[in-house]
């Protein structure tokens, strides 16, 4: 927890109410965002994003499985975040296990969808290999180096990054498998299947201090709210996840409004994080 005096509390309150944050923001302004694609080579992909001082790591790893008897026809997504004990005091112990979980599910929410997989920002159809025998399994793992605020959407922006990054081996499968014998595979080491991330959403977290939301929260201003409305959203809009932290109840019609406010969000977020990404590949290119 951030430990702030009585006028430091009031001090962040009345700048939210007044359209001014402590660092010049305004309510719905986020941090500078620096995205480095590529940062650890063993991995399918990876991505390292920071925003503002909040500092995350994701990588992806590619292995070949079997689709699940429910969904022959899509593959599978795993998503596990790690937070570093150096990253925040509050990390230590299990403080950092529950948050670890916590983060894990809601990514898994917001970008997976639910179980039947309605409402999915990653395409799990485009991982199946031969329908109901082969697929490919993605595990992504996130790290949580340094926290100042608003980390599910700063895991969300990385995950997106290193699935941009991400390239799936070409598979060419030997004809002649009959019934239930699992086909052979020829797994390719030079041609590389770039992962498509058009649809792959990014997540909006609207905090609510006081009578007002802002995004992009830091660590003292998410001291200050009393609940929070995290929305994944894509390029054409739609929504792909929502989950509420926080004890306090919100109104169905403010979180129409939410609903609303993070579409025209998203739409700069985007259109930022996917200029970073294509200036990030681009100068790995040149290198």
């Amino acid at each position: 927890m951030v430990g702030l005096s009585l006028g430091e509390e009031h001090f962040i309150q009345g700048g939210i109410a007044q359209d001014l944050r402590s660092d010049g923001r305004k309510r719905l302004t986020y941090r500078p965002i620096y995205v480095e694609t590529g940062v650890i080579p063993q991995a399918n992909g990876s991505a390292r994003v920071m925003l503002g001082k909040t500092d995350v790591v994701s990588s992806v790893k590619a292995e070949l499985g079997k689709p699940s008897s429910l969904q022959p026809d899509k593959g599978k997504v795993a998503i596990h975040v790690d937070c570093s004990t150096t990253a925040a005091p509050m990390f230590e112990g299990r403080g950092g296990e529950e948050l670890s979980t916590e983060l894990s599910v809601a990514l898994q929410h917001c970008l997976l969808g639910a179980k039947s997989g309605a409402g999915a920002g990653i395409d799990l159809s485009s991982l199946i290999v031969v329908e109901g025998k082969i697929c490919w399994d993605l595990y992504i793992d996130c790290l949580v180096v340094c926290l100042d605020g608003n980390l599910l959407d700063a895991l969300g922006a990385a995950i997106k990054a290193a699935l941009s990054n991400t390239g799936i081996p070409r598979v060419h499968v030997a004809a002649g498998a009959l019934g239930d014998e699992q086909p052979e595979v020829d797994i390719s080491e030079e041609e590389f299947l770039q992962f498509d991330t058009s649809d792959i959403p990014v997540i909006v977290t609207l905090t609510k201090v006081g009578r007002h939301y802002i995004v992009d929260a830091t660590s003292e201003e998410e001291s200050q709210m009393s609940s929070a409305v995290s929305i994944s959203v894509n390029r054409k809009g739609h929504i792909c996840g929502l989950i509420k932290r926080g004890g306090a109840g919100l109104d169905p019609g403010i979180i129409l409004d939410m609903m609303s406010v993070v579409k025209h969000v998203s739409e700069q977020l985007i259109n930022k994080l996917d200029s970073e990404i294509a200036a990030s590949e681009a100068g790995a290119e040149e290198s």
